[in-house]
């Protein structure tokens, strides 16, 4: 049976209140979290985008039971891969099996404040499958001296390793990355209920490992005033094609979001109280081949779909 989890939304909270809601997940009965991991929120009407290394050590404090992984980390550009060797491996020694860490290749959103070159996909998926190896090379511990195609680590040794090392899950949004993900990751993330990344990643090598799905949803006393929250919050999710790869500022987001409407964001947000359209849309995700499936409850009023989410979501998958 699928597993149910909650989105930590960096985009749209203080690192203080992130800690709050991984504590109330945990207390409502979610097993598991994800947690995003941006320099800048998607647009400027989310307002917020803290480190997330510095929020997940909050969490590790004031968690006993929660998974937690981040959704995703780009080990590609702005913070070299041995730096989040490190991180990754601090993390996973204070949530002692309860941290798994996600990567991917990124957007331009992020990664370009260093003035580093954006590169297209198929070098970035390069680069991914290189800072994985670096990351792993380096959790086995001893020092490291590596002269990689993209990455130069000179006599590092990371002194700081969990007994038990996170698995590492690769993020995919078509076949080919899927393929990539099954090679290289311990684990699949995808944000939509897609059958075809799921075969991909099985038939690379990832037949039997935990497939992990995301659900832009927004609990409201209706659907209409969920929408409209949606469309507030998280209108650039409905802008179609590779788009959110390539814009350069939150701004550029706010402005695109403009042509999406409230009927645009019905086709990819489950919105409102009514409980059967959130199973429905897990069921999706279930059919796809999904083990694992987190809510992104979009918008200020957490409290209000947790108590939701305990009364009418978790108990169907418990």
């Amino acid at each position: 049976m699928v597993q149910l989890g909650y989105t930590l939304s960096s985009e749209e909270f203080r690192p203080n209140e992130l800690v709050d809601n991984a504590v109330k997940a945990e207390q409502v009965g979610f097993p598991f979290a994800s947690i995003s991991d941006h320099f800048h929120p998607w647009m400027d009407a989310q307002g917020h985008s803290p480190f997330v290394w510095s929020v997940i050590g909050g969490i590790a404090q004031r968690t006993s039971q929660l998974t937690l992984g981040t959704g995703v980390t780009a080990p590609i550009i702005r913070i070299h891969p041995a730096i989040l060797a490190q991180a990754a491996a601090t993390v996973a020694d204070m949530m002692p099996g309860r941290f798994y860490f996600g990567v991917g290749t990124g957007e331009y959103l992020n990664e370009h404040i260093t003035g580093e070159h954006w590169p297209p996909i198929s070098i970035r998926q390069e680069m991914l499958a290189e800072a994985i190896e670096i990351i792993r090379d380096l959790w086995r511990g001893g020092y490291k001296t590596i002269d990689g195609a993209y990455y130069t680590v000179e006599n590092a040794r990371l002194y700081t390793l969990p007994e038990t090392l996170p698995p590492i899950y690769v993020a995919a949004s078509g076949p080919e990355s899927g393929a990539l993900a099954g090679e290289i990751g311990e684990g699949l993330i995808s944000t939509s209920a897609n059958a075809e990344v799921v075969k991909a990643f099985n038939g690379a090598g990832g037949k039997g490992k935990p497939v992990y799905g995301q659900i832009q949803a927004c609990w409201a006393k209706t659907e209409d005033e969920g929408l409209e929250t949606a469309l507030k919050y998280w209108a650039y999710s409905g802008i179609p094609g590779q788009i959110s790869q390539e814009l350069a500022l939150p701004m550029y987001f706010q402005e695109a979001a403009k042509l999406v409407t409230k009927e645009t964001m019905g086709q990819s947000v489950v919105a409102g109280p009514d409980p059967e359209k959130y199973h429905e849309k897990i069921k999706e995700y279930a059919d796809a081949g999904f083990s694992h499936v987190y809510l992104h409850q979009i918008g200020p009023d957490q409290d209000g779909f947790l108590d939701f989410a305990k009364k009418e979501l978790l108990p169907k998958y418990s």
